[in-house]
């Protein structure tokens, strides 16, 4: 119990260190050998492995999604320190450059080994985020159509950012 709520003060840390701009926090608690996929095949989706291509994934939501934030509504944890499972339900919202509002509900599946994130999972409404990533490339902004940022799974010669 006491776990779990140390668990979840650090994750919500986390989400409003990203909130005010600073992503490192999100990147220095990644462990060694770390996956990261978010769905679907758009600018923000794809697999990340290394701390090279996530710094370069969080400076294009920067670039694609500018002021935007994460409201933490749930955070759910279990097991212990050498494998702890986290599940965070959370709103994203932002402005978009044609005056609209971009929110979208986003659901992270996460897994902690002795304190670093081992795996993460990120989905989205998939409809909702393709939308607000057309009105960016509408508005000037094309790397909002570009392939995600990945780096090489089995058979690749090159990561992709």
């Amino acid at each position: 119990m006491v776990y779990s709520r140390i668990v979840t003060k650090k994750v919500k840390e986390t989400f409003d260190a990203i909130n005010s701009g600073n992503y490192q926090v999100m990147l220095d608690g990644l462990a060694d050998d770390f996956v990261y996929h978010f769905h679907g095949r758009h600018a923000l989706g794809g697999h990340r492995n290394t701390l090279k291509s996530m710094d370069a994934w969080w400076q294009r939501v920067g670039r694609l999604l500018p002021g935007a934030n994460f409201e933490i509504r749930e955070v759910l944890v279990s097991g212990g320190p050498w494998r702890t499972r986290i599940a965070v339900n959370s709103k994203i919202r932002g402005d978009l450059p044609d005056g609209t509002l971009y929110e979208n509900t986003v659901l992270q599946l996460m897994t902690l080994r002795w304190g670093k994130v081992a795996e993460v999972e990120t989905l989205e409404d998939l409809q909702v985020l393709e939308r607000a990533l057309s009105v960016v490339a509408k508005h000037g902004q094309q790397e909002a159509l570009a392939e995600p940022i990945e780096d090489p799974g089995p058979g690749s010669s090159a990561p992709q950012y």
